[in-house]
């Protein structure tokens, strides 16, 4: 699954490959995840920084492990800056499941940085925090 440039529409684009991160993401198959990354993409969660593919993959996996049946979602997505190569956005981010067989939810804030390599928008960056009071 991949998502071209359409110069007549970066918006629209950069907006779908978004959609496409968190689909991919509810699959809880880190292939899925990968092919929207850029090679060089870098996380940084509330207790891990990742900067290689492997150690991504790992917190991906991770992370499903510990909430079974994880259903992530987003709301108030704020686009702070759209260009024809790159794009910058935040938003609230959510999530539910089962931790050790009790049903859990959550919620905190999300920075997603998008370039276009090979005239396809990839997620080069993500910073996740917890939820501001």
């Amino acid at each position: 699954m991949s998502y071209s440039l359409n110069t007549s529409d970066t918006v629209g684009d950069v907006k779908q490959a978004l959609k496409a991160y968190i689909d991919a993401t509810n699959t809880h198959q880190f292939q899925q995840v990968q092919k929207l990354l850029h090679e060089k993409a870098a996380y940084i969660f509330s207790d891990q920084s990742c900067k290689s593919m492997v150690d991504i993959q790992a917190y991906f996996e991770r992370a499903w492990k510990l909430i079974e049946q994880e259903v992530y979602s987003i709301s108030n997505v704020e686009w702070l800056f759209i260009h024809e190569t790159s794009a910058t956005c935040t938003y609230t981010y959510h999530y539910e499941g089962y931790h050790q067989g009790q049903f859990v939810q959550g919620s905190g804030r999300a920075t997603n940085v998008f370039v276009v390599e090979h005239n396809e928008w990839k997620l080069i960056h993500e910073h996740l925090s917890t939820q501001v009071q």
